[in-house]
């Protein structure tokens, strides 16, 4: 009986660890961190060549571009981040616009994943004074 407890507790150890292994592989390989550029340039080079989520706003007239290619900047509480970008960008990107860029920081700057760029347009979403009532209500 007691040979058969400890087989038991010895699959039982090995099986948790190998899920463990794989679980922890697995996560570090997709964990991506949420940012506000503020809390990322406070302190750049731990987040260098790690993958970001950096979240901001544009700012004004510093977006360039020749082609698919782009460069402005990404700001927020005062803290700004230069951003580099290549591929087609959501009609909402544009000066001031709130934005979530996916990619890397390096000492180079911040460069976009292909489709990274999401650009929200507050006025657009917002209701308008005077306009329709919201749904349900009259």
């Amino acid at each position: 009986m007691k040979h058969k407890a400890v087989k038991i507790g010895l699959t039982s150890l090995v099986l948790t660890m190998t899920f463990g292994a794989l679980l922890y592989t697995t996560m570090a390989e997709g964990t991506e961190y949420y940012k506000h550029v503020d809390e990322v340039m406070a302190q750049p080079d731990q987040w260098y060549g790690k993958k970001l989520q950096l979240h901001g706003f544009v700012v004004a007239n510093s977006i360039h571009r020749k082609h698919l290619d782009y460069w402005f900047q990404v700001q927020s509480n005062g803290k700004i981040v230069s951003a580099t970008y290549t591929g087609v960008v959501p009609d909402t990107f544009k000066s001031d616009s709130e934005v979530v860029l996916k990619g890397t920081l390096s000492a180079d700057g911040f460069t976009v994943a292909p489709n990274g760029v999401m650009a929200k347009c507050p006025s657009k979403y917002e209701a308008k004074p005077g306009g329709p009532s919201p749904a349900g209500t009259y």
